[in-house]
């Protein structure tokens, strides 16, 4: 096991309760308005919340405490993110990849099947950043459950050098998170129609990202 290894296995278990402390004290800031959040707040019809890895700050802040599902990396990286979104209320299916990827993808889609929905960031774990693996169209297929294309941003924020570039809104930030048309996956839908379908919902997130942008008074990060 290489040092750093050890290290995140040693140090994540300890900084989980700081880092969600800190979260959460940041949340609490941020001056979140939703839009078109009004179609989906009763629940009444079983829904994929879709939205990019590196804006899941605003993501989970905004939809904490309502009863949604989120899938979980089994990774070390992912201890801690599952610490922090269990705090946040949500339920978790742990698993990513191999072996582990097919269990959580078989889970998520008998959960959606019983009536619960879902936050899932689909570029998600490894990227490559903004673009849909075909993991969200397999489960929306075989479960009937829709997919929402969801953007968010803070005006006022800071940028990781992650993959994702990960975003996380400054205290008192004004911020957004904006809510898309469902889009419905059939379940007799061919290898052509489901990368079509697939495309379709790669560019729905990417313009409710930059409608959260433009909210917000940003053209993403020129501003």
């Amino acid at each position: 096991m290489s040092k750093w290894r050890t290290f995140k296995r040693n140090l994540f278990p300890k900084i989980g309760p700081i880092v969600y402390v800190l979260a959460r004290a940041i949340g609490m800031t941020q001056r979140i308005k939703p839009v078109g959040w009004e179609r989906y707040e009763k629940g009444e019809s079983t829904v994929i919340f879709a939205g990019w890895h590196g804006c899941t700050f605003l993501f989970a802040t905004f939809l904490r405490n309502k009863k949604l599902f989120a899938i979980i990396s089994n990774s070390k990286d992912g201890e801690l993110q599952n610490f922090i979104f269990r705090k946040f209320g949500f339920e978790t299916i742990r698993g990513s990849s191999g072996r582990d990827g097919v269990k959580a993808l078989i889970e998520a889609i008998k959960t959606l099947r019983g009536g619960k929905s879902m936050a899932f960031t689909p570029d998600g774990p490894r990227g490559p950043s903004g673009v849909v693996q075909e993991g969200i169209m397999t489960m929306a297929q075989k479960s009937g459950a829709l997919i929402v294309p969801v953007g968010s941003s803070a005006r006022h924020r800071w940028r990781a050098r992650s993959w994702d570039r990960y975003m996380i809104p400054k205290p008192f930030s004004s911020a957004v998170v904006v809510f898309g048309d469902p889009i419905e996956v059939p379940v007799d839908a061919n290898k052509e129609e489901m990368e079509q379908l697939r495309l379709k919902v790669e560019a729905a997130i990417h313009r409710m990202a930059a409608e959260a942008e433009r909210h917000v008074g940003r053209d993403g990060d020129k501003a």
